[in-house]
């Protein structure tokens, strides 16, 4: 958040720049997906990891995963995804 003469400001997305990106991502990550981490979810950097033993269960834990970022209003790029 900042102020102006014209009044106060925040940014919707991180500026570029900013070095402490990654880990204010890490850190909201990790705090979205406390029940999920080192189950089915890894947070890296700037990356979600999901992985299970059989596609089934991939499948659940991947619509887990974007169930939880929607009810956060959190988006992810679809072609920043890889399968």
């Amino acid at each position: 958040m900042f102020r102006t003469r014209y009044g106060h400001y925040e940014f919707l997305v991180k500026p570029f720049g900013l070095t402490n990106a990654s880990a204010t991502f890490m850190d909201l990550m990790n705090r979205i997906f406390q029940p999920c981490l080192d189950q089915f979810v890894v947070v890296l950097m700037d990356d979600i990891l999901i992985y299970s033993r059989l596609e089934a269960e991939h499948d659940k834990h991947l619509r887990i995963v974007l169930q939880v970022l929607q009810g956060k209003q959190l988006l992810g790029k679809f072609s920043k995804c890889e399968f």
